[in-house]
C-alpha cells in the first residue's frame, strides 16, 4: 500500500504528469497511425500525424498556457482548412482547460473570446452549415470554464488550509503564553513575595544578606517584567475574543499537554492553598460533593483558575483573606475564589494590562463552561467558573 501511495504521489508531480499525459496521447496516436498505414488509409494517417504533433506543446501547458492554446488553435485551423481534421483535436481542449486552470480570470476570459472567434470563423468558412459557427464559438469556452472552476476550488482549499495552519499557530502561541503566565510567572511572584518578606525580617547588621535579598527581589521583578514583554509578543497575533477557534485536529488535546506534564489538577488544590498561605495569603479550601475524576482539560482548568485567582489576590490587595470553594455536581463542576481584601495602591482598581483573566476565560471556554469575574458588592473580588461534565 505504501508503494502504491508513493507511486501516486510521484505521478501527481506536475512535470511527471504532463510527460505521462503526452506519452499516452502520442503513443496511442502512434499505434493508430501504424494500424491505418497497414490497412492502407493514408488520408486518416495525416490526421494521426497532426494529432501526434499537437501533443508535444502540452509539455508547456502549465508555464505557457496561452501560448500553448494559440499553437493548438493554429493546428486545428490548419487541419480543418486542409481537410485533414473534421473536429478539433483533444490536445486543444486540454490546452484551453489549462488556460482556465492556470491563468487569472481576465486572461482566461480574453482567451475564451479570442479562441471562440477564431473557431467560429473557421467553422463558418470551412463548413457552410447553419449554426456551425456557434459550435466553434462555444468550443473553447467549455474547457476554460471547467478549468476556472477547478482553479477556484483549489484556491479556496489552499486558503482554508492556510487559515487552519495560522489558527493552529495562534492557538499554540496562546497555550504557551498561558503556561508561561500560569506556571513561571506564578512561581516567580511567590519567590518575590518570600524574598521580600525575608528581607523585611532581617535583624540589623545583616547588610550582606540584606543586599543579597534585595538583589534577588530586583531580579524577580525584572524577570516578571520581561515575562510580560514575552507574553505581549506571543499574543501579538491573537484575535479579539477569549474563545479561540481550533480548526485542526488534536489542538484541544494539546491544550492540556503541559499541564499534564506538571501533574496539576483538582487533587493539588490543598497544596496550592497551603502554598498561598505560606506566601502570606490566608486561604481556605472547601470541597462540596463527592469528588470524581474530572476530564483532563477540566481538571487542569480548575487548578489554573484557582492558582491565578490566588496570585491576583496576593498581588493586588492588602490584608486579604481568600476562600476557595470546589463543588462537584452530577452534570458540572463549580470553582469559586473570593477574597475580602482592599485594593492595593494602583492595584485592582487600576491594574496593569495582563493576561490572567483572559487565560481563565480561554480555559473555561475551551471546556464549554462559563466564567464570571468582578468586584463583590460587599467588598473584595469574585472568580466563579461553572464547567459542564460529559454524562454517559
Amino acid at each position: 500500500m505504501r508503494r502504491i501511495t508513493a507511486a501516486w504521489r510521484f505521478f501527481k508531480r506536475p512535470r511527471v504528469f504532463d510527460i505521462t499525459l503526452v506519452a499516452m496521447l502520442s503513443g496511442a496516436a502512434t499505434i493508430g497511425l501504424i494500424a491505418v498505414l497497414l490497412q492502407g488509409y493514408p488520408d486518416v494517417a495525416e490526421g494521426a500525424v497532426l494529432f501526434i504533433l499537437s501533443t508535444f506543446p502540452l509539455l508547456l501547458r502549465r508555464s505557457r498556457p496561452v501560448t500553448v492554446a494559440a499553437i493548438e488553435t493554429a493546428g486545428d485551423v490548419f487541419g480543418t482548412a486542409a481537410g485533414i481534421l473534421t473536429t478539433a483535436n483533444l490536445s486543444s481542449a486540454i490546452a484551453f482547460y489549462s488556460v482556465g486552470r492556470y491563468t487569472p480570470g481576465r486572461t482566461a476570459a480574453l482567451t475564451a473570446v479570442g479562441g471562440g472567434v477564431v473557431y467560429g470563423l473557421a467553422n463558418h468558412l470551412t463548413r457552410p452549415v447553419p449554426g456551425s459557427w456557434i459550435a466553434g464559438l462555444v468550443y473553447p469556452l467549455a474547457p476554460i470554464v471547467v478549468g476556472q472552476f477547478v482553479r477556484v476550488r483549489a484556491e479556496l482549499r489552499e486558503r482554508g488550509q492556510r487559515e487552519a495552519t495560522e489558527s493552529a499557530v495562534r492557538a499554540e502561541r496562546r497555550r504557551i503564553a498561558r503556561e508561561l503566565h500560569d506556571v513561571v510567572a506564578h512561581h516567580i511572584s511567590v519567590i518575590n513575595v518570600l524574598v521580600g518578606g525575608a528581607r523585611a525580617t532581617l535583624p540589623p547588621g545583616e547588610a550582606v544578606a540584606h543586599d543579597a535579598l534585595a538583589g534577588a527581589e530586583r531580579t524577580a521583578r525584572q524577570a516578571l517584567a520581561e515575562m510580560r514583554q514575552l507574553l505581549n509578543v506571543l499574543r501579538a497575533d491573537d484575535p479579539v475574543g477569549a474563545g479561540g477557534v481550533f480548526t485542526t485536529d488534536g489542538l484541544l488535546r494539546v491544550e492540556g499537554g503541559a499541564d499534564a506534564a506538571t501533574g496539576v489538577g483538582a487533587a493539588r488544590l490543598p497544596a496550592l492553598v497551603q502554598e498561598a498561605a505560606t506566601a502570606g495569603l490566608p486561604a481556605s479550601l472547601t470541597v462540596i460533593g463527592e469528588p470524581v475524576t474530572l476530564p483532563a482539560a477540566v481538571d487542569h482548568a480548575v487548578y489554573r483558575i484557582v492558582q491565578e485567582a490566588l496570585t491576583n489576590t496576593r498581588k493586588h490587595t492588602v490584608g486579604a483573606r481568600a476562600s476557595v470553594r470546589l463543588a462537584y455536581e452530577s452534570e458540572a463542576v463549580e470553582v469559586e475564589v473570593i477574597d475580602d481584601g482592599l485594593p492595593a495602591a494602583g492595584g485592582r482598581t487600576a491594574p496593569a494590562p495582563g493576561f490572567g483573566l483572559d487565560g481563565m476565560a480561554e480555559r473555561v471556554a475551551l471546556c464549554g463552561g462559563l466564567l464570571r469575574t468582578g468586584p463583590r458588592l460587599e467588598g473584595g473580588f469574585l472568580v466563579h467558573a461553572r464547567i459542564p461534565l460529559e454524562t454517559t
